[in-house]
């Protein structure tokens, strides 16, 4: 494919002793990096959860802001310029794709950055068209982004940002919301666009195998925010192999070492039944119905399906956050406790005891200044004393690797980092039933091992859960009973 004439030149990038340490956190996130990336190279930037990748993205597309944001060192530049006084020559797509979106519709909330750039009016629309044909965003101009899933808006604000043409492309995480079909896609219409444009373009991404044969290098950073390791990809595969797994980075063929699934028992008892469910998020809006699902105790449900296919929705539906358009959710007595034994009629402090709920957009669910009083929410809604307050919070934050993060604002945290502690926040009210939306999102080799590892312990002991996920490795070791939301029902697959 010829380069587009019209597509803007790829950027150049140096890094000098960069580092940058967020506002009220004692250690760096990143510190002594030297990088050059030459114009056009393709980089996939891996290392630990926390490690300062996501950091070093918004530092290229000059969204850190000044000193009250975080304090930085050494130089940092994109064609010889600091990167904030360049704007528009990186197009940045982050982690929480929900927080891009900006207008009421879909053509709309693309062109926004095409305008902002000032770019010809009659350009716009033919660069938004493209773009959303692309990602695979098959939907009419006029529809509205808050009707989008979570993947969806994945797709609708990569699609932004190619439209706005930029000389430097950088994606935090761009997959991982999104069905394998999803992935497949996405990937392909990056690879259209670079070959297009001829973009410079880095990519954060914790799994190695989606990017590997179309990025020219890899670049690692370490725990301490420092480079271990930059070269040709198959060479630092090769030679850092063992660097790499201690690092937690997806290493392809590597297979995390986590018990496999087991079977239900049909003798288990039902915690929560949904029956002939119809679903949505707005009472004149039903995305599904007839459905029919039960949750077993001490059994852990996985639940599949590809983008928009309404496995939010239902996860919220059963853990009594959206009413039923149809049908009903009933708990059994015993988990009702005296109760109704509808859980949309429970009020929050009821809930916490029964069912704790890990949203997909972990931002969605913060409250407090730390980690720590975050962490301290639900124990004091419940009344619970300082000791136990204490002895849970403190299990909650070395079990999930957040002890040393105790005292920062949740929103600073990584996206992984703000996965696990809205985890944490479902489970230190100990609840009988847990619903998690893309449990693993942004986790690592090691924290995703620990975190599958805490949550069979916690099935193996008596607890209820739904978990909704893409993660094919998380399904392998989780998926005790596994339900497909596919295109025209539900179905019931379970573990060999």
């Amino acid at each position: 494919m010829a380069r587009d004439s019209g597509a803007a030149r790829p950027a150049h990038v140096e890094a000098h002793g960069w580092g940058w340490r967020h506002a009220g956190r004692k250690r760096a996130a990143l510190d002594g990096i030297d990088l050059v990336i030459s114009p056009g190279e393709r980089v996939l930037l891996l290392g630990p959860s926390g490690s300062g990748k996501s950091t070093l993205l918004h530092a290229l597309a000059g969204v850190h802001g000044g000193a009250e944001e975080g304090e930085e060192a050494g130089s940092l530049r994109i064609d010889g310029e600091w990167p904030g006084a360049v704007r528009g020559r990186a197009s940045l797509v982050l982690q929480d794709p929900d927080s891009q979106v900006i207008l009421a519709r879909v053509g709309d909330d693309v062109a926004f950055g095409c305008e902002n750039l000032g770019v010809p009016r009659d350009e716009i629309w033919p660069r938004v068209r493209r773009a959303l044909d692309e990602v695979g965003l098959d939907v009419p101009l006029d529809h509205p982004t808050s009707s989008l899933s979570g993947g969806q808006k994945q797709r609708l604000a990569l699609a932004g940002a190619l439209a706005m043409g930029p000389g430097l492309l950088l994606l935090d995480e761009p997959t991982a919301n999104l069905d394998p079909a999803g992935v497949l896609e996405v990937r392909q219409a990056v690879a259209n666009t670079l070959e297009r444009t001829g973009a410079t373009f880095v990519v954060v991404e914790h799994r190695v195998d989606v990017w590997i044969d179309l990025v020219t290098r890899v670049v690692v950073l370490g725990r301490d925010g420092r480079l271990i390791a930059d070269g040709e990809p198959a060479a630092v595969i090769a030679e850092q192999r063992d660097a790499l797994l201690a690092a937690g980075v997806w290493v392809p063929g590597v297979v995390p070492a986590v018990s496999a699934a087991r079977p239900a028992s049909a003798a288990s008892v039902v915690d929560l039944e949904g029956a002939d469910l119809a679903i949505g998020r707005r009472s004149d809006a039903v995305i599904r119905d007839e459905l029919a699902l039960t949750l077993l105790r001490g059994t852990s449900t996985v639940l599949t399906g590809p983008n928009g296919a309404g496995k939010s929705t239902l996860a919220l539906t059963m853990g009594g956050l959206l009413p039923p358009l149809g049908g009903r959710v009933r708990a059994s007595q015993e988990l009702a406790a005296g109760l109704k034994t509808d859980p949309i009629r429970w009020r929050s402090r009821e809930l916490l005891t029964r069912i704790g709920t890990a949203f997909q957009e972990p931002e969605h669910q913060f409250v407090a200044s730390t980690v720590q009083r975050e962490l301290e929410v639900a124990p004091r809604a419940l009344g619970l004393d300082a000791a136990t307050t204490a002895r849970r919070t403190g299990e909650v934050l070395e079990r999930l690797g957040l002890d040393r993060l105790a005292g920062a604002n949740p929103f600073t945290l990584s996206g992984g980092e703000q996965r696990r502690l809205t985890v944490g926040c479902a489970l230190v009210a100990q609840p009988r039933v847990i619903i998690l939306d893309e449990p693993t999102f942004g986790q690592d080799r090691l924290t995703w091992i620990e975190l599958v590892a805490l949550l069979r312990r916690l099935v193996d002991e008596g607890t209820t859960l739904l978990s909704v996920t893409h993660d094919a490795a998380y399904l392998e070791a989780l998926g005790d009973q596994h339900l497909d939301l596919g295109s025209d029902a539900l179905h019931l697959k379970a573990a060999v």
